[in-house]
């Protein structure tokens, strides 16, 4: 199984100079505090944060896509954590003392480090966030080490939804497979967008190595589903079995949890190569 991530430790260090009333509208900063133990300080989390279990009891229906003011200010938050500011919610929240932070999608792994370190420093958690990251890192390095050494490049396709959107090596996902030494598809599309769709044609003309579905909760599709696609039942992901129903939180989330992503990809990978 993948190693485990989450902080052992309890830190002794007094979080009471820093937020006890936090609000987070991003699934991936939910999974973050609670690793960081720091559920006592959370009041309140959005619709989609599902995990870890425990965030239910403070799951409520505020959209992180729609954010309202009013509808956060009534947790009385000291502090609200978002994903981004493309809704404009920072400058409304300011307006009424309520302190923002913002974590932005990495680029790497690098980041998601970083990002974990500056997010408890400003909740008190330093302590919590060294043996997080501690752990992280070294379940990445072993997952690594046990990878195959391919003696060529595999390729492969990352699905993002049922009309094959899907991502570029210059994403934080695609960087992930790139950790392994695989070649996507993606990267021979043309366009300019790191999110590009691709075409039923294109995609079966590349015929991937591998297929990894990172839109089985949201679209329902099975690696079934993708061999009965017309067309698609010739792929070598297809007939060798390597089309590999992914988890879509795992995939679009950047806490600790990645490391079980790796640990997916990993596993594809040695099936693939016996």
């Amino acid at each position: 199984s993948a190693p485990d991530t989450s902080a052992t430790e309890t830190s002794v260090a007094e979080t009471s100079d820093f937020p006890q009333r936090i609000v987070s509208l991003s699934p991936t900063h939910t999974e973050m505090l609670f690793a960081l133990d720091a559920a006592e300080q959370v009041v309140a989390v959005d619709s989609l944060s599902n995990y870890p279990p425990e965030a239910a009891s403070v799951l409520t229906d505020l959209s992180a896509f729609e954010p309202n003011v009013e509808a956060i200010a009534e947790y009385e938050p000291d502090l609200v954590i978002i994903a981004d500011d493309s809704m404009g919610i920072k400058a409304q929240l300011e307006a009424i003392d309520v302190p923002v932070w913002i974590g932005l999608p990495p680029a790497s792994l690098d980041d998601v480090y970083a990002q974990i370190d500056e997010l408890a420093a400003a909740i008190g958690r330093t302590e919590e966030a060294k043996a997080v990251v501690g752990l992280m890192r070294s379940a990445v390095e072993t997952i690594l080490a046990q990878a195959p050494i391919l003696d060529e490049p595999l390729t492969y396709y990352h699905e993002l939804d049922d009309t094959y959107y899907s991502v570029t090596s210059n994403t934080f996902v695609g960087s992930l497979y790139e950790l392994f030494g695989l070649r996507n598809i993606a990267d021979a599309s043309e366009g300019t967008s790191d999110y590009p769709q691709l075409s039923a044609e294109f995609i079966v003309s590349q015929d991937p190595d591998l297929v990894f579905l990172a839109d089985t909760k949201c679209c329902g599709v099975t690696p079934e589903g993708v061999a009965a696609r017309p067309g698609w039942e010739g792929l070598s992901a297809v007939l060798d079995g390597n089309v590999i129903a992914m988890d879509d939180d795992l995939a679009s989330r950047w806490g600790p949890r990645i490391v079980d992503y790796l640990y997916a990809i990993g596993e594809a990978i040695a099936g693939a190569v016996g």
